[in-house]
């Protein structure tokens, strides 16, 4: 049977700039990545520091929203 509802558009392995400096380990920040056409905001995670503005790369995705990420 054919699903009308499209899969999940996935987004490791996609680009993104932080935008609430991530302070690395159990501490989030935040990061806008482009997703189906626009640009969204999700929590993110990174094993170092990133401050607000660098670039970096999505590892994986946490679920509820929230990235792993690491710097580009």
């Amino acid at each position: 049977m054919m699903s009308y509802y499209p899969e999940p558009e996935t987004v490791i392995g996609r680009s993104a700039y932080v935008t609430v400096a991530i302070p690395g380990g159990t501490k989030a920040g935040e990061v806008i990545i482009r997703v189906s056409g626009g640009t969204e905001s999700y929590m993110a995670f990174a094993d170092q520091p990133v401050e607000i503005g660098a670039q970096v790369v999505v590892v994986a995705d946490r679920g509820a929203r929230t990235l792993f990420v690491s710097p580009l």
